[in-house]
């Protein structure tokens, strides 16, 4: 690259990957098949529309790596309609919302504070200004959905719509008693998986599709795949669905990506992934046995997905945002995060979010993920230990040398 300072940033970034242990619940590793499809030439191409209904000449090769995503994630799922065009999960929840609402209508969304996403509701996201979103919650004591509660709330407001799923929530959703809220009060059932659609395709956690009017999802998450989002729908909504997507939230879209979302649906359609998601929860199984043990608090408890959050505020005495300044000093990347009814800022934040995704893609068990998690627990404690800092650290970069990056 004859741009030196952007390849010094990308090599710098190279040896951060290497060298981290990567506790981010929303990040994993590609694998260099996706690597290659995404830096293709399919960059260079303009495609706006659809295959076969393309609003440019030239998209032969386009149309096929289009279409075969689109069936590749039907597979996979077991959906009657996909659209894989989405930038990102906020714009597959947008067009989702601007196909069957309008501005104004009623919507049910997990409150961020007990493990929603900005996109179902904040004030400050475009579906929050947008609609009329009001936050469910989850019950005080278990730290979990409280089903009863929200068919209450739903019969009260009448909503046009339930949005579920969640950023941070580590128990698993009951998608077919939400079904049954929806249609008790007559609205659209949308969820959100971007988490845990890599558990999903495999069936370590319950579908929504059989459920869901809309289901949306991120493909770099559990499912492993380039940074991008996907929609997936009953065949009745597709056609206005495909219209929101573009040109109604979007213009031409990023084929070089959406080649490696197929790639990405090709793998996951392997044997071997079903390995790898149970693998993921094997290792988050492993920190939550550590974190018991030294009586640290989880949210709820424990977990039952590829992440789970740990109230540091009790447990240590520190904040959220402390947590994770001192985690990165020795290579530890995770993120604060709200708890359930946090008395801190969101910019501060009671808690930490973990998630085991990324470093089983490089080959953590549990042994691993149970030495990471006493790391955690002794750096917590001596935040302030430079002694302890130093030897953490060498110790993290003596076992992430041992894992290389793809």
């Amino acid at each position: 690259m004859k741009d030196r300072e952007v390849k010094n940033i990308i090599d710098d970034e190279i040896k951060r990957q290497k060298n981290n242990i990567e506790l981010i619940a929303s990040e994993n590793y590609v694998s260099s098949d996706i690597l290659e499809a995404v830096g293709s030439v399919l960059t260079n191409k303009y495609a706006e529309g659809y295959p076969g209904k393309r609003y440019y000449g030239g998209c032969v090769n386009i149309d096929r790596v289009e279409t075969l995503a689109i069936e590749r994630v039907k597979k996979l799922f077991k959906a009657e309609h996909a659209n894989v065009q989405s930038h990102c999960g906020s714009a597959a929840n947008m067009a989702v919302y601007m196909s069957v609402l309008k501005p104004g209508d009623v919507v049910l969304g997990m409150d961020l504070s007990c493990g929603g996403h900005l996109t179902h509701g904040h004030p400050l996201s475009f579906s929050g200004q947008l609609y009329q979103f009001i936050g469910y919650t989850v019950d005080k004591e278990s730290e979990q959905i409280d089903y009863d509660a929200l068919e209450k709330q739903a019969e009260q407001l009448h909503p046009k719509m339930i949005v579920a799923g969640a950023s941070a929530y580590p128990r698993t959703i009951d998608f077919k008693r939400l079904k049954e809220i929806c249609d008790k009060v007559g609205c659209y059932l949308t969820v959100d998986m971007a988490h845990i659609a890599g558990l999903v395709a495999v069936g370590l956690h319950p579908s929504p599709i059989p459920y869901a009017d809309f289901v949306t999802s991120t493909t770099h998450k559990t499912l492993r795949g380039p940074r991008g989002g996907l929609i997936l729908c009953k065949e009745k909504y597709a056609k206005d669905l495909d219209r929101q997507v573009f040109p109604g939230v979007q213009g031409g879209p990023l084929e070089h990506v959406i080649a490696g979302k197929a790639v990405c649906f090709y793998e996951a359609l392997q044997d071997d992934f079903i390995v790898y998601q149970q693998q993921i929860l094997n290792n988050v199984q492993a920190m939550v046995a550590v974190f018991k043990a030294n009586d640290v608090r989880m949210v709820s408890g424990g977990s039952d997905n590829h992440m789970l959050l740990v109230d540091v505020k009790s447990s240590f005495g520190i904040t959220g945002k402390e947590a994770e300044i001192v985690l990165d000093e020795v290579c530890i990347t995770c993120n604060k995060n709200t708890i359930p009814f946090d008395s801190e800022k969101p910019l501060t934040t009671s808690g930490i979010r973990l998630g085991s995704a990324a470093m089983t893609t490089r080959g953590f068990k549990e042994t691993e993920f149970k030495m990471v998690a006493n790391w955690i627990i002794e750096l917590l404690k001596n935040s302030d230990n430079l002694e302890v800092i130093a030897r953490i650290k060498e110790e993290v970069l003596q076992l992430t040398a041992k894992y290389p990056l793809g």
